[in-house]
Order: C-alpha cells, then structure tokens, then sequence
C-alpha cells in the first residue's frame, strides 16, 4: 500500500492529468477502507445522468464559437461608437467588453488572448499608461466569472447540488459591484480628456448592425430562464444554436468546414471537465463515509466559534487555492470538503459559491502563480515580474470587494428573494 502512495505522490509531482491522480487517491482509499471499488463506475453513471450537466457541453460550445469568430471585435466596435463618449471611456469599454465575453467563454485565458491584442495597443493610442492598461487588462481577463451563463456557475451548481437558476441570479449583484469599483477606479486613472472621434448616424447604424445579432444573448438567456420559458439546459441548447446561426450561418465568421475542429476543442474540454467531476465525486463519497468533513468541522469549531473569523479565515484559503490551481480543478477538489463545514458555521450554499467563485477570480491575478499574470506575459511579451506590479491596485479593489461580498451576504441572495 505505502508503495501505491508513493506512486500516486510521482504522479501528481510530474504534473500527471488531474483525473489520474484524484481517481487514483479514490480507487486507493476505497481498496484501504474495504469498500466495493464498483462505486466509483456507479458514481460516473449518476453524474452522467445529472440533468444540470446537460448544459455544460453547450454552454462550453457556444463559448468557443464566439471566441474563434469575430464577435470580440465586433463588441470592441460597438462599445466604441456607442460607449466612447463616456469619460475613462475606453477604459469603461475594456471592463465591460471583457465581462461580457469572460461570462460566455467561461475562460480567462482566452478572453485575454481574443481580446488583449486588440485593447491593448487602443488603450495605449487612446493616452493610458503602459502599466495601467497591462494591468486593467490582465485583471479583466476572468471578471465575468460571476456574470451567467459562466460555466464555473455552473459547475459549482453541479457539485454542491444548487439550482442553477439561483446561482446565476445571486452572481449579478456582486459582479456588479466588482465592475463598479473598477470603473471607478479607471475614471479616476482617466488621462486628460482628448478630442473624441465624432461618428455619424450612417457609422452608428453600421456599428448596430454589425452586433446586431449578438445583442440578444444575454436576452434570450436571462430571459427565457427567469421568464419561465426555459429550464437551464434548455436554456443552454437554445444559446449553442443560436450562436451557430449567426457565428457560422449569418457572419460566416467560422466556415463550416472548421466547425468540426470547433467541436472538438469544446468537447475535449467538457470531456476533461467530466472525468475530473468523476473522480472527484468517487473522492467525495469516501470522504462522507468516514466522516472526514463532519470530524474536520468539530476539529475547526474547537478553536473558531464566530461565523465571520472562519470567513475570513476561508477568504485566506481560497486565495492560496486560487493562485496555485485552475478553476475547475479548484473547484471539484475544495468545494465537497469545504461545504459541509461552512453550512455548519450557517453560511448560505449560495453565498458560499460566489465567496468561492470570487476568491478564485482573484487568485488568477494573484502572485506568485496567478494564471492570469503568466497567460498575459505570453500574449504581451513582458516579464511576468511586469505584470504583478501593474496588478496591484486592481488586485487591492478585487479584494475590497471580496470583503463586501463576504460579509453582506443579501448581495448575493436580494435577487434570488425578489424572483422568485
């Protein structure tokens, strides 16, 4: 057995696949507990029939589609036109534009990727400094985690066994909040007010007309889930379809012969998401079994008895968790050990997962190993070193808000209340 761990211990030291390693920890508890290891293949067929997960795959779809076709810069125009009027209004535009994408990629990595090359050198013409656009950029990358349909949302839904619906709704507020002091923020760095370019009504029909058909998303989405009309995943086959008419059928952004490559990347990624949900899962049903979340809550509540030290202890945590480890990874390994324990100090599920889905957002900007610094030192060939000083005031507001959030739960929970 000891020769079993200290194989697993290689693995995951030599950056083996997450799924390996985790499944590999659940198959090895299982054997040293005595339990049918044929739980885990059973665990892989519950989750398989788990109706939340149906919108994953489409949701990740649509998200690629839009990433691979012009709609980014499509949005950058429009915001432009439209927004450039506004003081700190490209700045505005960067946040806004980002968000937007982020929520439907669900990756920051690819928000800074579509759309970095093309803000970047816009910021710097429009009299920003190098410093701050790096650094509002770079912070952008993963801010529309919190806006629907983010696929973290939903992830985290899957996992904690929360509606989904319900997560999307208590998201909003708090994304909110967190753009807000960001443009605030981006105001007050605004340089000197040069003349804006003027467009005519025959520019502002073009700019509407070339977004026109990506303006309904957030519309049809909102408003067929809250409108009673879809369920989330119908809600999700409605989005993918819709996405592939426009991207491929009306733009003809992506011809047709490389929508397979397209379908490919998405599944590849939902596959991965998949195996990893699997394993953790299996993990998961040990851990309950032997009481490991019920013992470690009795071990934290002999030395915390207030609701708020343990959040603030948990925010610490987090932010560790976030800077060493991706999102997803994240949040399939932490979330079944934490839950219990936070529903034990009275901590909403719901709130819970946007205080977890906050913390890991700010983790990408966070050094040493934020995803984001080193994904934005690639894209604009800077030192990595470049990136954490230009991050730091962006990151102190992130952590603002984080406090906020944390600590006036109705942020997350007034919407949920008034819907429904």
């Amino acid at each position: 057995m000891s020769i079993l761990k200290t194989l697993i211990l290689f693995l995951a030291l030599f950056r083996s696949p997450l799924f390996l390693v985790i499944g590999a920890l659940a198959l090895l508890s299982f054997v040293s507990a005595d339990i049918d290891v044929s739980v885990v293949i059973i665990e892989m067929a519950r989750l398989a029939d788990t109706p939340l997960l149906v919108s994953l795959p489409l949701f990740i779809f649509a998200g690629i589609l839009l990433s691979e076709s012009k709609a980014p810069s499509r949005m950058l125009r429009f915001s432009q036109i439209f927004l450039g009027w506004l003081p700190g209004g490209l700045a505005v535009i960067t946040l806004c534009v980002c968000a937007i994408f982020t929520a439907f990629t669900g990756a920051s990595g690819v928000t800074i990727f579509a759309l970095g090359g093309l803000l970047l050198p816009a910021l710097l013409e429009d009299g920003y400094g190098d410093k701050f656009s790096m650094g509002l950029i770079t912070s952008s990358g993963s801010l529309g985690l919190l806006f629907p349909p983010s696929l973290p949302l939903i992830i985290y839904g899957v996992i904690a066994e929360s509606r989904i619906d319900h997560l999307f709704l208590a998201g909003i507020l708090p994304g909110m909040l967190m753009l807000l002091l960001l443009i605030g923020y981006a105001l007050v760095k605004s340089p000197p007010r040069q003349a804006r370019p003027t467009y005519s009504a025959q520019q502002r029909w073009q700019g509407l007309r070339e977004i026109g058909w990506e303006l309904p998303l957030p519309v049809i989405l909102l408003g067929g889930i809250y409108g009673g009309i879809f369920v989330p995943g119908e809600a999700a086959a409605v989005t993918a379809l819709y996405v592939l008419v426009v991207e491929v059928g009306i733009h003809r952004d992506v011809p047709l012969r490389q929508l397979p490559a397209v379908m490919s990347k998405s599944m590849v990624l939902f596959g991965g998401i998949l195996v990893i949900l699997a394993a953790s899962m299996a993990s998961t049903n040990y851990l309950i079994d032997q009481q490991v979340p019920s013992r470690l809550f009795d071990f934290i509540r002999s030395y915390i008895d207030s609701k708020y030290t343990f959040l603030l202890l948990l925010n610490v945590f987090l932010l560790i968790v976030g800077a060493m480890l991706d999102i997803f990874s994240a949040l399939v390994l932490i979330v079944p050990i934490i839950l219990p324990i936070a529903v034990g100090y009275g901590v909403d599920p719901i709130h819970l997962g946007i205080i977890f889905l906050t913390n890991l957002q700010i983790g990408y900007c966070t050094p040493p190993v934020g995803l984001n610094l080193f994904l934005a030192s690639y894209r604009f060939e800077r030192p990595v070193t470049e990136l954490y000083h230009a991050t730091i005031p962006f990151l102190g507001l992130l952590l603002i808000t984080l406090l906020i959030i944390t600590y006036f739960p109705w942020l997350s929970t007034v919407l949920i209340q008034l819907v429904g």
